[in-house]
């Protein structure tokens, strides 16, 4: 490998068999996908047919580095994990922070590929350049928390970073995630699940190799003037102070805090359940993934009340957004329980959040009676009946083996309209984003190619109206209607943009919120400089922006061939029918349809099918998809 960033090699673990490659990692791979997100695409794309179950010994699971993992860049700790979905049936990935990322570079490898299945329990021991498999039947049934425990006492070592699933991925629930270090999750799409299918257990990493840089001079100046401009951002302090959570306030203020299964733009007990009333109750101390300035994790603790002596970390916007005003619940003591469960149990806290609130709402609204919930009381609020059902869908018992198939399986199971209570796109569970308060939430839910998502375009510039920064990034043309979360104007433009920018993030290794989104310094231009003088390849900002462009293109492509189109980006009836009053005093809904048009225009894909068309793909250099998808596509 004559490129830097890189360790050049990768695992293949055929899990079936028990035989272990280390293979030489393609220096056109990495030209064309840099890492992460783009290279964990094309290895789906090429090897995971149409015809695959998720849940079948032929998926693929791809842990995938990126050239920044493990370097001095801003934020260089996260890590993909990419597969087919168990939960959407079509392209999925999940992305983590924490420690894994760099710890996988350390130990001697850039990814490493999971195929087939176990006859039995296992989890891979990664040290130094080499791996084994390892029987896991003591582990089987462990939660998260107990798995990792274990693993560091049997491998005496507890800088061991491992990534395991809990009950719910060896139960193969739908949206299972995968623990990284117990607290950081591979959330979203049912990573876990697969993982559970294949009978693996976890993964174990410890490294201590080098990455090793082609320009170190060039590469420490670009790296120490991102940090001090993540540092002098005018909200870096309280994105330090609060973390993610310090978004609540922000949100409800707008109309943007989904209430009571999005039925309400905003929650009036949120005082309760802010930022501020977290750290003055509940703060221990700031925490950071590898390389992080901004420190936003922190760890938590209940002082008293039934769940006294409960301490949390990685406890997020989303958490408090699903288990909090989605539920009607103002006690943070019982939300942290909630997120406690699901990062032991291995549920991805939005799906799961968002399941319950459908059944809540379904409840509510007569279509699912009391006697469905075996004995609990679904009410508004029940937190009690919260964990339970959080447990119930983990072991699929009862009705958490409905709720454990995801919203949209269930809803078509319960028939009686419950598909209009379901607050999911292509399958998959809307996160605490409301899009009938920002418009370009409402187009990047409907256009992400995982589903339902708000970390793939990513829009910050219109929360709450960042006209310095749209100003900054795309000059004046855009202004002030790009700034504007009501006006439907340039949002096409905005998600394009956003969507091929994270893939590109998401590729090299580092954090969207810690610097190129949310503190928004790290642009393509700084992001192009750093990969040029990690790596010595030849990239600038045009040649990375292709790269972001060609991933996305290949992901919708691969979902074209499970036959998404058009008709697939759209969003739940709520979004579209019933005003968000908390949003606006005459009520706003999300209009998707005056925004289509220009995002399609801007992709070259055709308007009709909302595919890539031909030309789109050649320019690209993605001519052996258009071999591939054949009549679908048009010139």
């Amino acid at each position: 490998m004559r490129y830097q960033g890189y360790i050049g090699r990768y695992l293949e673990v055929d899990l079936t068999t028990g035989n272990i490659e280390t293979k030489p990692l393609d220096e056109a791979l990495v030209e064309g996908y840099l890492g992460g997100n783009g290279i964990g695409t094309r290895f789906l794309w090429d090897r995971v047919p149409e015809g695959v179950d998720p849940l079948s010994p032929e998926n693929l699971l791809i842990f995938a580095t990126g050239p920044l993992n493990g370097t001095l860049m801003p934020n260089s700790g996260r890590m993909e994990l990419i597969f087919k979905s168990p939960l959407t049936g079509i392209y999925g990935d999940s992305n983590t922070g924490g420690f894994l990322g760099p710890e996988l570079k350390f130990a001697g490898f850039d990814l490493v590929i999971f195929k087939g299945r176990s006859p039995h329990p296992v989890y891979l021991w990664i040290e130094d350049g080499r791996a084994e498999l390892r029987d896991a039947g003591h582990l089987w049934g462990k939660d998260t928390f107990e798995t990792e425990e274990l693993l560091q006492k049997e491998l005496r070592d507890p800088g061991i970073k491992v990534a395991g699933i809990g009950p719910a991925g060896e139960n193969l629930v739908r949206y299972a995630s995968v623990q990284a270090t117990t607290t950081r999750s591979f959330g979203r799409s049912g990573g876990g699940a697969v993982m559970g299918s294949k009978n693996l257990k976890a993964m174990a990493v410890r490294g201590f190799g080098p990455v090793r840089i082609a320009d170190p001079e060039r590469f420490y100046a670009v790296a120490t003037r991102s940090h001090f401009g993540v540092r002098g951002n005018d909200i870096y302090p309280a994105v330090s102070r609060y973390g993610t959570p310090g978004i609540v306030a922000i949100m409800n203020r707008i109309g943007r805090f989904p209430t009571k299964n999005f039925q309400l733009g905003g929650y009036d007990e949120v005082e309760k359940i802010s930022a501020e009333t977290l750290r003055e109750k509940h703060f221990v101390r700031d925490i950071a993934c590898f390389g992080c300035p901004v420190g936003c994790d922190k760890i938590y603790r209940v002082d008293d009340g039934p769940h006294a002596g409960l301490t949390v970390r990685s406890f997020e916007y989303e958490s408090i957004g699903g288990f909090g005003a989605s539920l009607l619940n103002p006690r943070l003591d019982a939300i942290m329980k909630a997120n406690d469960l699901c990062d032991r149990l291995g549920l991805d806290v939005i799906s799961a959040g968002r399941s319950i609130s459908f059944a809540m709402e379904l409840y509510q609204r007569d279509i699912l009676k009391k006697e469905a919930f075996d004995g609990l009381d679904p009410a508004w609020g029940n937190m009690e009946a919260v964990f339970e059902l959080l447990r119930r869908i983990a072991y699929k018992e009862g009705i958490g083996a409905l709720l454990a198939e995801g919203t949209r399986r269930a809803a078509a199971e319960i028939g009686h309209g419950a598909d209009h209570y379901a607050m999911e796109v292509k399958g998959q569970e809307i996160a605490a984003q409301d899009g009938r308060a920002q418009q370009s939430m409402g187009l990047a839910h409907a256009t992400s190619n995982r589903g339902a998502d708000h970390l793939k375009g990513f829009p910050t510039i219109d929360e709450t109206g960042y006209p310095a920064e749209a100003r900054r990034r795309y000059g004046e043309k855009y202004l002030p209607d790009m700034a504007d979360p009501r006006s439907t104007k340039h949002k096409g433009f905005l998600i394009k943009d956003g969507e091929d920018f994270a893939a590109v993030v998401d590729s090299v290794g580092t954090c969207k919120s810690g610097g190129n989104f949310v503190l928004a310094q790290i642009y393509w231009p700084d992001v192009a400089e750093a990969v040029r003088y990690a790596t010595g390849m030849d990239v600038d900002e045009d040649g990375l922006k292709r790269i972001g462009e060609r991933v996305y293109n290949l992901q919708r492509a691969y979902n074209a061939l499970h036959g998404i189109t058009r008709k697939d980006d759209r969003l739940p009836r709520r979004f579209m029918e019933e005003p968000n009053y908390q949003s606006t005093p005459e009520g706003s809904v999300c209009r998707l349809e005056e925004m289509l048009p220009e995002y399609y225009s801007l992709r070259g894909w055709d308007a009709e099918n909302g595919l890539p068309t031909k030309s789109r793909l050649r320019r690209l250099g993605l001519d052996d998809v258009i071999e591939r998808l054949g009549p679908k596509l048009k010139a």
